[in-house]
C-alpha cells in the first residue's frame, strides 16, 4: 500500500475521535447527558486504535500523527468534558462553574503539550494522568448518574485537570511502567468497595475514580518510603 494511504488510516481514526467529541458536546447542548458521555467514551476507543493502526502499518512517529492526535484529544478529551460535566452538575455556580470546567480543559492542554515535548524522553509509564483517562473519569461520573452538589462536581472536575498535569506516574499497562505498591492499591481498592457498597449502580464512576486514587496514593507512598 502506498505511503500517503498508509498514513491516511491512523489520521482518520483520529479524525473519528474528533467527530464523536463534537458530538458529545451537541449532546450536552441538548442536555442528553447519557450520549454526550457515550461518545466521549467511544472517542477514546477510537483514540486507543490510531497508534496501533499507525504502528501496524509501519508509520508511526511522523510529526502529522502527533499534532493529529493532540489537537484531536484535546477537542473530544479536554473541551467536550468540560462542557459537559458545566451542564450536568455545575450550572447553579453560573461563571465559577464555567472558569473551573475551563480548568479542566487547561489541565488536558498542559498534559498533551507536555507529552509532546517529553514523548522521546518519558518511557515506560505516563507522567499525569492521560487526557483520555480524566475524561473517561467525568464520563464514567455522568454515565453512573450520580448525584452530587455542584461544589463536589466542581471538586471533582479540578482535581482531575490537576492530576493531569501533575508528577503522578501511572502505569502504561505494558508490563515494564512505573510499579504499582501493593499497599496503595490495597488503600485504593478497599474505598472504591466502600463507594460500591454505597451506591452499587455507580460502578462505571468507581472504576474510574478507584484507578484515579491509586496512583495518587501510590506516588505518595513511594515519596514517603523513598521507592
Amino acid at each position: 500500500m502506498n505511503y500517503k494511504l498508509r498514513r491516511l488510516v491512523p489520521n482518520s481514526i483520529s479524525s473519528l475521535s474528533l467527530v464523536l467529541g463534537v458530538l458529545s458536546i451537541f449532546k450536552s447542548m441538548e442536555n442528553d447527558f447519557f450520549h454526550a458521555a457515550l461518545f466521549i467514551v467511544l472517542a477514546m476507543i477510537a483514540d486507543s486504535m490510531d497508534g496501533r493502526a499507525a504502528r501496524f502499518l509501519g508509520v508511526a512517529g511522523g510529526r502529522f500523527g502527533i499534532e493529529m492526535d493532540s489537537l484531536c484529544d484535546l477537542a473530544s478529551f479536554g473541551v467536550a468534558p468540560a462542557i459537559m460535566i458545566y451542564q450536568y452538575g455545575m450550572t447553579e455556580l453560573g461563571m465559577t462553574g464555567m472558569i473551573i470546567a475551563s480548568f479542566f480543559t487547561i489541565g488536558g492542554a498542559l498534559r498533551l503539550a507536555r507529552f509532546n515535548c517529553n514523548v522521546d524522553d518519558v518511557k515506560g509509564y505516563f507522567q499525569g494522568m492521560p487526557i483520555p483517562a480524566g475524561a473517561c473519569c467525568l464520563a464514567a461520573f455522568v454515565l453512573s448518574n450520580y448525584q452530587a452538589s455542584p461544589w463536589f462536581v466542581a471538586a471533582l472536575t479540578f482535581g482531575v485537570a490537576v492530576i493531569m498535569y501533575s508528577e503522578v506516574k501511572y502505569p502504561d499497562f505494558k508490563g515494564k511502567g512505573n510499579p504499582m505498591f501493593l499497599a496503595p492499591c490495597v488503600v485504593a481498592a478497599a474505598i472504591g468497595a466502600f463507594m460500591l457498597y454505597q451506591t452499587p449502580s455507580a460502578y462505571p464512576f468507581v472504576a474510574m475514580f478507584t484507578y484515579t486514587i491509586a496512583g495518587v496514593i501510590n506516588f505518595f507512598y513511594a515519596l514517603v518510603m523513598g521507592k
